[in-house]
C-alpha cells in the first residue's frame, strides 16, 4: 500500500469508528486555498474537525505527532473558512485519529480536544 492509499485507508477507517461512536459525518477532504479538513463531523451538538494521521509503524513516533502547531493553525484556517461559508453556530473541538496499521494489526487511537484556537 502507497502513502496515498494508506491515507485513504486511514479516513475510512476513522469515519467507520466515528459513525460507530455516533457522529454523523458531514463532509470529507473539505479544501479551503491549498490546505484540507479530512473529516467534519457533528457530535452532541458540536461541529467536530477531525485531522486523521496514518502510519505503518509507529518507529519514528506516534501518528498524532505529525500534527504540529503549524498544521493547527491550517486546519483552524479552514475551518473558519467552513463555518463562515455554512454560516455554523455550534460549539467546534478538534480531534486527532492517530492511526497504525500495517499487516499484523491496526490500532486507532482518537484524542477529542486535542488542540485548541
Amino acid at each position: 500500500m502507497n502513502q496515498q492509499e494508506l491515507g485513504i485507508y486511514g479516513e475510512n477507517l476513522a469515519c467507520n469508528f466515528l459513525i460507530k461512536k455516533g457522529y454523523t459525518i458531514l463532509i470529507r477532504n473539505y479544501h479551503y486555498r491549498k490546505n484540507e479538513i479530512d473529516i467534519i463531523a457533528t457530535f452532541e451538538n458540536q461541529l467536530v474537525i477531525v485531522e486523521v494521521k496514518t502510519r505503518q509503524t509507529a518507529e519514528i513516533g506516534e501518528p498524532w505527532r505529525a500534527v504540529t502547531r503549524s498544521k493547527q493553525k491550517s486546519i483552524i484556517q479552514v475551518t473558519n473558512d467552513y463555518i463562515f461559508k455554512e454560516n455554523i453556530h455550534f460549539e467546534t473541538r478538534f480531534d486527532i485519529i492517530s492511526i497504525v496499521h500495517n499487516g499484523f494489526r491496526t490500532d486507532i487511537e482518537h484524542i477529542e480536544d486535542a488542540f485548541s484556537c
